[in-house]
């Protein structure tokens, strides 16, 4: 498998770290804040965390059992002789979270790239599953820091780093990909030069638009 390849196995493991941290520190803040400082969701069983479901769903956009966490399965991984169908119905899951409710379209087809079955990552299942071990190891050891005490976007930094990598790798800009934290940055104060109120930002791929008090300019 080459890089390129590569790129939506280690971009998507450490999207699935995100996620299931985002929500952890989430719940735990909550938790903590009614009284109860030892909680910690990772620990929580699925049948309990069910009963928070939907309002996790309304709050979030998306839901996440305890034991599908990224620091769960990852424990469990060296000896999950199914660690492919396993993950192949975590980030089913995840999507499935979402339906009907006004996040699905950022969640459906969201691990659409992560074919756990890909021949690429090895000829057996257990040679895949080998893969998949190292992917979950070496994204959980990236140094990233913990949710709840980001000043800033970590993930977010290491995710385009990454993708210009990779991008340079396979002799491509990148560019058709994604769009750079600084060209955003220098699109948007253009747009919003003179402006003393900015409602919101969009930017796709080629268009900003940008919302003052609801008008779009």
């Amino acid at each position: 498998m080459d890089g390129w390849d590569l790129k939506n196995y280690v971009l998507g493991t450490m999207f699935y770290r995100y996620i299931s941290e985002n929500i952890t520190n989430y719940i735990n803040e909550g938790e903590v804040a009614a009284g109860k400082p030892d909680f910690d969701y990772a620990q929580m069983s699925d049948e309990e965390a069910e009963e928070a479901r939907q309002g996790l769903v309304e709050e979030k956009g998306f839901f996440i059992y305890p034991s599908q966490i990224f620091c769960n399965v990852r424990v469990r991984a060296k000896g999950d002789d199914n660690l492919n169908e396993t993950l192949e119905k975590i980030f089913h899951s995840i999507e499935e979270s979402a339906q009907g409710n006004e996040s699905e379209s950022n969640f459906s087809g969201l691990f659409d790239d992560f074919d756990v079955n890909n021949n690429k990552l090895g000829s057996t299942v257990a040679k895949r599953n080998e893969k998949l071990c190292k992917l979950l190891d070496g994204v959980a050891d990236m140094n990233l820091g913990q949710v709840k005490s980001h000043v800033t976007d970590a993930f977010g930094d290491a995710y385009e780093y990454l993708m210009t990598m990779y991008a340079s790798n396979a002799g491509k800009s990148g560019g058709e990909f994604f769009t750079p934290a600084d060209v955003s940055e220098l699109l948007t104060r253009i747009g919003t030069v003179g402006k003393t109120e900015i409602n919101k930002v969009y930017e796709n791929k080629t268009t900003y638009l940008i919302h003052f008090n609801g008008t779009a300019a």
